[in-house]
């Protein structure tokens, strides 16, 4: 039975629940409001999961049948245990996660999504009278069974069909954004042809499952889309993994809002249906910033040529010019304006709060500071963002591409710290190049470019050397992140 239909209260609980995502939603679209959308992001979950335990709960029967005699409270204990297991884990993970790993952490967050949508359309596929979702049929000849209603096999095939993708695509993600696999693509032959076939096979599974409720049907569908997720996201680049996440985002987000309607949940749906849909849009957007086709992502296309399949993945072997943190504070401390380019190498240095503390010293001398954040820097989307606000760098100091690229050539240095990919001028010039056509940080027009930079070995997470590194105005400072910002801290004393 449903009780949304007849309990007024619970609708209007999840209607709540549903205004406080929205406007969670809208917090979290600025830093400066983060915090708030945060919270009203814990009211509305608190509200959805405390009105659902009440209305859902498992149920005594009476002598005479009669449902919602009392509650159970072997199942409600159970539910709570669960409840403060999995709150626990939670807990200790986010006390203890450092900002670095965030990307990975929020990959393995939607595995998790997706393993739950594909459980649940599991436990309604294997009991569905205990979901309202069936009708007791008693044929002629045979055994009585469950006919589950047509609709509700679309909702549960479509469930655990982008569960089970969420689940092994995330799952690739983490283990190439945690270093447990390659951060190149792997390119499978023949794989568009493969990926195909395969989400065919599960399209039309589906659509066969609605005429015939077949286990052999239900779980080929659900074996196949363990492994298209498997083969969307193993072919994608790691500089592409920003645009990865924020897709695998939207998948949980649509997942959960299947499982809803499996469900008769409300809240369910209404927040899936938002997770889903503003992941969407941010893939789209990203997708825009980097040049990219949002069809393509969606293929398991996009990225596939990238990470050094082409444009030369060797340093070059050019003459360049070595500064220390001496010559950098002098030159920052003589400039009228510094634009500050953050990038992954500070956040694997852990070098913000240094990094704040050098712009603090920089602007009590007289120098305008700014910070420049390209949409795709680091390995999610806002990383930067992130790290930044986390270091208490004022917002009004922070500004995205399309506001800030024009003030590279009026600026007198230009600080990159950790950043390649975001800066490199081969993606306007170089048509080989895998980046070529993303939008760049016009760093090179600046009077003088001081680069941090580990090595000249190394190159960017898309394979790809950086000719920035080699021009006269640029000074490249090898060294850790944070040691090196540090020791410009100390120079500026």
């Amino acid at each position: 039975m449903d009780v949304n239909s007849v309990n007024p209260w619970v609708a209007l609980a999840y209607l709540i629940a549903g205004v406080c995502f929205i406007l969670a939603l809208r917090g979290l679209s600025s830093p400066e409001s983060s915090r708030r959308g945060n919270r009203f992001g814990m009211v509305g979950m608190a509200i959805a999961v405390v009105t659902t335990l009440i209305t859902h709960a498992p149920r005594v029967a009476n002598t005479d049948g009669a449902l919602f005699a009392g509650m159970d409270l072997v199942a409600a204990f159970e539910i709570l245990v669960a409840i403060a297991v999995g709150g626990g884990i939670g807990l200790v993970i986010a006390r203890r996660i450092a900002m670095t790993a965030m990307p990975q952490l929020v990959a393995a967050f939607h595995s998790l999504v997706g393993m739950a949508a594909v459980l649940v359309g599991c436990a309604a596929y294997l009991n569905p009278g205990a979901f309202g979702i069936a009708d007791l049929v008693t044929p002629m000849i045979g055994d009585p069974f469950m006919a589950i209603h047509p609709v509700s096999r679309v909702e549960m095939g479509l469930g655990v069909a982008i569960g089970a993708i969420t689940f092994s695509g995330s799952v690739i993600a983490f283990a190439k954004l945690n270093g447990n696999m390659s951060g190149k693509p792997i390119l499978l032959p023949f794989r568009h042809v493969i990926n195909f076939g395969v989400l065919a096979a599960i399209v039309g599974l589906v659509a066969w499952f609605t005429q015939d409720q077949s286990p052999w049907i239900f779980w080929t569908i659900t074996a196949l889309s363990f492994a298209i997720g498997f083969l969307l996201i193993v072919p994608i680049g790691g500089a592409d993994m920003p645009v990865v996440v924020s897709m695998l985002n939207s998948y949980s987000g649509w997942a959960a809002a299947a499982m809803g309607f499996t469900l008769h949940n409300t809240a369910m749906i209404i927040t899936g249906a938002l997770v889903g849909s503003s992941g969407a849009i941010l893939s789209y957007i990203m997708c825009r910033a980097m040049n990219r086709s949002f069809v393509s992502v969606i293929a398991g296309g996009f990225g596939g040529d990238s990470g050094g399949a082409s444009g030369g993945g060797a340093a070059i072997d050019r003459p360049w010019k070595r500064g220390s943190a001496e010559d950098a504070a002098f030159l920052m401390s003589q400039a009228e304006q510094v634009i500050i380019v953050p990038g992954y190498g500070m956040a694997v240095a852990q070098a913000q709060h240094a990094l704040r503390e050098m712009g603090d010293k920089l602007k009590e001398a007289g120098v305008r500071v700014k910070y420049a954040i390209h949409p795709v820097a680091g390995r999610m989307p806002g990383h930067m963002n992130v790290l930044l606000a986390e270091a208490n760098v004022p917002y009004d100091e922070v500004f995205e591409l399309e506001d800030i690229n024009s003030e590279f050539a009026q600026t007198d240095v230009a600080f990159v710290i950790g950043a390649n990919d975001v800066t490199n001028p081969a993606a306007k010039t170089d048509k080989s190049s895998p980046i070529y056509g993303m939008p760049v940080l016009d760093v090179e027009r600046a009077k003088t470019v001081l680069f941090i930079k580990r090595s000249m070995g190394g190159v960017g997470y898309a394979g790809v050397d950086n000719e920035v590194f080699y021009r006269d105005n640029t000074m490249m400072l090898l060294a850790d992140a944070k040691k090196m910002v540090e020791e410009i801290v100390k120079a500026l004393d």
